[in-house]
């Protein structure tokens, strides 16, 4: 399933774009996703990191499976 998104790119964006799907064969909605897809895998172990350190600082906890499906009643 596809959801359609209309968005503005810088100008020097917008001509590598063009470039890319040119030279390669592809749509350009296939390269941003592609790209959009390896930049979330980026903030991932961004947002992974910030946590480990947030637990190594003490400022979060950890909270046992065995509780969590206690509470969930699993």
């Amino acid at each position: 399933m596809y959801t359609r998104h209309n968005i503005t790119l810088d100008e020097d964006i917008s001509r590598e774009l063009e470039v890319l799907a040119e030279e390669l064969g592809e749509k350009k909605s296939n390269i941003i996703g592609k790209a959009l897809t390896a930049y979330f895998d980026l903030l991932d172990l961004k947002i992974a990191r910030k946590r480990l350190k947030e637990l190594k600082n003490g400022k979060s906890r950890t909270i046992d499976a065995e509780d969590v499906w206690k509470e969930l009643n699993l």
